[in-house]
């Protein structure tokens, strides 16, 4: 009677162990599969996120704004309030680990809006510490007319040794043609 036991018992670990050989097996093209489809949709969504960019903001009206800092010893910077046409349009609030990148040599993606054709006034605040741990507010303003291709301006804040104090400069970028 022990034995029969042993053997049905023997026979039922043989069967679950096989079952659990099949899993595997089935498993692991399983597998491949949902990561082949994960690399799909992971492409899908970037090729989504560009065709969405060029249509929300289109060369024609497309203006981008970016940031650099020189090495940040004459401005520790707090903020960036934007103005177009005497109209506030963005900013930003630096956490220190931004500020760290940015003295690293990162350029930050400031801004991206869409605007009309014609003459037009940016004006950049900013706002931070500068020589003396004293608090510092300044404003730089950038005139230019906005044609048929997209503008490309980044915001420069600079370390001016020769007399202690951060510049502050709107360059444009020349666009690839």
């Amino acid at each position: 009677m022990k034995s029969s036991g042993v053997v049905l018992l023997l026979a039922l670990c043989g069967t679950t162990m096989s079952a659990q050989a099949m899993q595997q097996e089935t498993a692991q093209p399983l597998q491949q599969d949902m990561a082949q489809l994960k690399q799909q949709v992971i492409q899908l969504n970037r090729e989504l996120f560009l065709l969405e960019q060029s249509l929300l903001f289109p060369p024609e009206t497309q203006l981008s704004l970016f940031l650099s800092i020189d090495t940040g010893q004459f401005m520790q910077i707090d903020s960036v309030e934007l103005l177009l046409d005497d109209e506030p349009v963005g900013g930003h609030l630096y956490t220190p680990t931004q500020l760290e990148a940015l003295k690293r040599g990162a350029i930050q993606p400031l801004l991206q809006l869409n605007i009309d054709a014609g003459q037009h006034q940016l004006t950049a605040v900013f706002v931070g510490k500068g020589p003396d741990n004293r608090d510092y507010r300044r404003a730089v303003n950038y005139s230019f007319e906005k044609k048929a291709e997209s503008v490309l301006l980044e915001l420069q804040v600079n370390d001016r040794s020769s007399n202690y104090q951060p510049e502050f400069v709107i360059q444009p970028w020349e666009q690839a043609r």
